[in-house]
């Protein structure tokens, strides 16, 4: 039987503790921000203290944040997340971050293949989505790459100084 959250190259797997470091380093790369919700650096203490926190309950903290290992050296190259969790509609918003030296190897769509045999198959969302920067072609692209289409437009959602930028929803439902 397939196993879930991994494949060859991948495995998907919960934090610990010591991915500390490497949390704090991508939760405070301000350059990234813009495409995300952070507005504020974390400290390593709040970091820390999610580390010890988390429950690993999708249903208790409606949301999953999991680590992007390399298989077999357990490197981590990057973190998904399912948020907004909802049971009643089943459905979820999907982020993800795959570190810069890591980017443009293709792993990113094996991320969200993974994690939506995972969402589809163990769960079972009907739908995954995210909300994505109109100016952030990467993502878009990525997205696109990985079967999700574009349904909406979300004018002026996302703040820059003192302009509004436009986000895109795109959606992935269980075929």
């Amino acid at each position: 039987m397939k196993k879930l959250l991994e494949n060859n190259i991948l495995r998907l797997r919960a934090p610990e503790p010591e991915d500390l470091d490497l949390l704090y380093k991508w939760e405070n790369d301000t350059a990234i921000w813009q495409n995300g919700a952070s507005i504020v650096p974390f400290s390593r203490y709040s970091i820390e203290q999610y580390l010890i926190d988390y429950k690993h309950d999708i249903y208790a903290d409606k949301q999953l944040r999991l680590m992007v290992t390399l298989m077999p050296s357990n490197e981590c190259i990057g973190t998904v997340d399912l948020y907004d969790f909802d049971p009643f509609h089943r459905r979820a918003g999907v982020g993800i971050l795959i570190d810069h030296k890591h980017r443009n190897k293709g792993y990113a769509v094996q991320v969200l293949t993974l994690l939506e045999d995972y969402a589809f198959r163990f769960l079972n969302l009907r739908q995954l989505y995210a909300i994505i920067p109109e100016k952030n072609s990467n993502s878009i692209r990525l997205f696109t790459k990985a079967g999700y289409r574009q349904t909406g437009l979300l004018e002026e959602w996302i703040a820059s100084g003192d302009s509004f930028h436009h986000a895109l929803i795109m959606q992935k439902l269980k075929s």
